[in-house]
């Protein structure tokens, strides 16, 4: 029911998004693409949230040894890459509108691009064969170790400066306030997806822990 109800709210609150991007903020003096920031920059802030909910969830696997904080780090992380890569390909997109590149090497992009890349093989280590509860126990301490990525993502464009916004810096951004209300209906909208993801994604593991249980049991 959970899920139902965030799925509803996620296909209204898409909608209003897409409403609000298209006729209610303002076309920016970059012209038409600048429009898709109100879809990279939710996706980024979603993936940073979702590989938080994977470090605190590993913390309370170690301490708790408890399965179900596992299958959420699980879940979290691969929706966390999904956004991840939503994010890095809208902002190449915008980008190359911008700078007239497709990519930069600045602390920023660099700093989100190693995310990505440490997250994936975080992935592929939950894939690989290995015995359960040491899968689990490596990938805890993995999700742990590979968050301290994670901050510096958020702060690098005020610790080494960036060609990159700066996050929501009121101040330094320009943006007139329907472009605000339009980025945080845009926050409001992913949360309803991220959430209805990150349920469904933790219903179908603990599901498949139960079946490979059986299976076993069965044998």
């Amino acid at each position: 029911m959970k899920v139902k109800i965030l799925a509803a709210l996620a296909v209204v609150a898409l909608a209003v998004h897409q409403y609000m991007m298209w006729a209610y903020a303002p076309v920016a003096q970059s012209g038409p693409v600048q429009k898709i920031f109100y879809m990279h920059l939710p996706c980024s802030w979603w993936a940073l949230v979702s590989f938080f909910v994977v470090f605190v969830s590993s913390i309370l696997f170690l301490f708790k040894r408890n399965e179900a904080f596992d299958r959420v780090a699980g879940a979290a992380a691969e929706i966390g890459v999904l956004f991840a890569t939503l994010a890095l390909v809208t902002g190449s997109v915008w980008a190359r509108a911008e700078w007239g590149h497709w990519w930069l090497w600045d602390p920023k992009l660099t700093t989100a691009l190693i995310m990505w890349y440490v997250y994936a093989g975080y992935l592929v280590l939950r894939s690989t064969p290995m015995g359960r509860d040491r899968k689990a126990l490596v990938c805890a301490v993995l999700g742990i170790v590979a968050f301290l990525d994670v901050p510096l993502v958020f702060f690098a464009a005020k610790l080494w400066g960036s060609a990159h916004p700066d996050g929501l810096a009121r101040k330094s951004s320009g943006m007139e306030i329907r472009m605000w209300h339009t980025v945080f209906a845009g926050l409001v909208a992913f949360g309803f997806v991220w959430g209805g993801l990150l349920l469904t994604r933790v219903r179908q593991l603990r599901r498949q822990a139960e079946l490979e249980a059986k299976l076993v049991w069965d044998e």
